[in-house]
């Protein structure tokens, strides 16, 4: 019983001159005036906050983001094809890939994929 209560102490003794040192070495000596303004982002900080945000930039991310998340999901199909029969594997990619290819479609169709207006 008196181990277990001696070795807390010294693990919480240990955790907190840890917690010292971390606090002190990072502590800075200087103040830079871009990490102190609100915005890290490109804008000026000192002009309205209620600019227009480019919707073009916006559906270009989100399509970025669709099919990034796409690999990630095709990817998992390369390593159980050697689980799963020749045909419910091609069935499978083959309909996953026509979705995004008919969602591409939609897009291009809506003029979202159109840089100039």
């Amino acid at each position: 019983m008196f181990m277990m209560i001696y070795l807390s102490l010294i693990i919480i003794t240990i955790t907190m001159i840890m917690m010292m040192i971390a606090s002190i070495i990072s502590k800075k000596t200087f103040m830079d005036r871009e990490k102190s303004s609100p915005f890290e982002c490109g804008f000026d900080p000192k002009s309205s906050a209620r600019l227009p945000f480019s919707l073009q930039f916006f559906l270009i991310a989100v399509i970025f983001l669709i099919f990034d998340v796409e690999i990630t999901l095709l990817i998992p199909l390369i390593f159980s094809l050697k689980f799963t029969s020749i045909i419910s594997y091609l069935s499978i990619a083959i309909f996953f890939i026509l979705i995004l290819i008919i969602g591409l479609y939609h897009e291009w169709n809506q003029g979202a994929l159109n840089w100039a207006f």
